[in-house]
């Protein structure tokens, strides 16, 4: 095959496999895999931005697809490779170029997985705040390439937030490097947003300039009852207010999720199983004592004032963890919630407590026998909803349509973190307007006017 002879010739010996050598795991993500009867045409392992631009080069001589690939954690299948493709996975661009403590940035390959990122912000005394169950298998690169979210959205905002600079190659293998450790630039157009989200569609990341925090040293959890969801609003209002910028997760969980959390965990339930909903306060301060008689203060007024009902505070690591893997069910949905229909949504704050229960009763209006679970951080808008039904075949599609047709009647967004991929293509209209859709298509023609990247992503 010439293609590959050709890549194969251009790149350094072991950086490019033959279809019969590339290992299963690039067949797809966590939530789509590629049919057993397709075949991508070779993977390439770049070590630099170089590799990458001479692999895109010549695959646009031969008009071959390509498909970006990071740590494969992905839910949507935006990772997934499509048939006689070449898959161009940063799995070894992983140097962690630079750490500047002057300016609070580090620039980093994309491959660098995302807990040592972490780990090497707390070596140098510093705090990268982005963190999610994948951890310790997701890439920074596929993090800023589907502006990944997770449980500190609240205080320090999406991977969009952290981002400073990026090196980005383009379809046509062009490489434009802008490693900005400035927060003030504004000369002329700030491109790297148009490459954060885009899925590797627009480009390919290949270095990028984190922003960093100073390190926490306190932190403070509690796990509290609320009696309903105007309630609910109100002690966010009360937390954000008396707690400010220590306040770092307010993580809701609604009952049917809470009671399977401590089924599966086996945990003595902290609080009683019977309340309307269960929030999990998180803060991280740099004063362990003020912080933690704020924090102990806030959650008392709170009580008297009867926005919430019952609570319990951590008071070591160790409980702080436990209440954490109550939220952490999401990890264990394959063995104990399956077969589902995983929903990833945001809806406008005040409006998440009436659309959870409409949502229910839409699905046990059309499946009876299905069960649904409610959890999400709420604070940024963002709620998941998982409908266990066991109905063979599973019917996605309408379960999908019932609860996305509330999403867009309450103006809300089908993806609030996990991108839209492959599998929410269909509905991307649901939360985008025609105008948008067309724009989006205008700068993905003017940025890959011949489709070669990712094609079948997004749009």
């Amino acid at each position: 095959m010439a293609l590959l002879a050709e890549l194969q010739s251009a790149l350094a010996p072991g950086r490019v496999l033959s279809p019969a050598e590339i290992p299963a795991r690039h067949r797809g993500d966590w939530g789509v895999a590629l049919a057993a009867s397709e075949q991508p045409a070779a993977v390439v392992y770049p070590h630099d931005a170089a590799d990458v631009s001479r692999a895109l080069e010549i695959c646009g001589r031969y008009d071959c697809a390509v498909v970006p690939q990071g740590g494969l954690t992905g839910l949507t299948g935006a990772a997934t490779p499509i048939d006689g493709c070449v898959i161009v996975s940063l799995e070894r661009m992983r140097a962690i170029e630079e750490i500047d403590t002057a300016a609070s940035t580090m620039t980093v390959e994309a491959g660098v997985a995302l807990e040592r990122v972490q780990q090497a912000a707390a070596d140098a005394g510093l705090f990268f705040p982005l963190d999610l169950g994948a951890r310790g298998s997701c890439h920074i690169g596929g993090n800023i390439a589907t502006n990944a979210g997770g449980n500190r959205v609240l205080r320090y905002g999406m991977a969009r937030d952290l981002v400073l600079g990026l090196e980005v190659v383009l379809a046509d293998g062009s490489v434009v490097t802008s490693l900005n450790k400035m927060q003030k630039n504004n000369a002329g157009y700030d491109f790297k947003h148009l490459f954060i989200g885009s899925e590797g569609t627009l480009g390919i990341v290949t270095r990028i300039v984190l922003r960093l925090f100073p390190a926490t040293t306190s932190e403070s959890a509690a796990l509290c009852a609320v009696p309903d969801y105007d309630s609910l609003l109100a002690f966010l209002a009360h937390a954000r207010s008396h707690l400010g910028p220590t306040l770092s997760a307010f993580e809701v969980m609604w009952p049917d999720f809470y009671r399977l959390a401590l089924d599966t965990t086996g945990t003595t339930p902290p609080l009683e199983d019977n309340y309307a909903a269960y929030v999990l306060l998180d803060t991280l301060g740099t004063d362990a004592q003020a912080d933690r008689t704020r924090f102990e203060d806030t959650v008392a007024s709170a009580l008297e004032q009867g926005l919430i009902v019952d609570a319990v505070m951590a008071q070591s690591m160790a409980d702080s963890a436990r209440l954490w893997a109550l939220r952490g069910l999401p990890a264990e949905f394959t063995r104990v919630f399956s077969p589902r229909v995983d929903f990833d949504i945001s809806i406008p704050i005040g409006d998440i407590g009436v659309f959870v229960e409409r949502a229910h009763a839409a699905v046990a209006g059309q499946w009876p026998a299905a069960r649904m679970i409610g959890w999400g951080h709420i604070a940024d808008s963002n709620v998941h909803l998982s409908v266990n039904l066991d109905e063979q075949p599973l019917p996605l599609e309408a379960v999908e349509r019932t609860v996305y047709t509330l999403v867009r009647e309450y103006g809300g967004s089908i993806s609030a973190e996990h991108g839209i991929g492959l599998l929410k293509k269909s509905f991307l209209d649901y939360s985008r307007s025609g105008p948008e859709i067309d724009l989006m298509r205008r700068m993905k023609n003017a940025l890959d006017p011949t489709g070669l990247l990712n094609p079948g992503k997004v749009l």
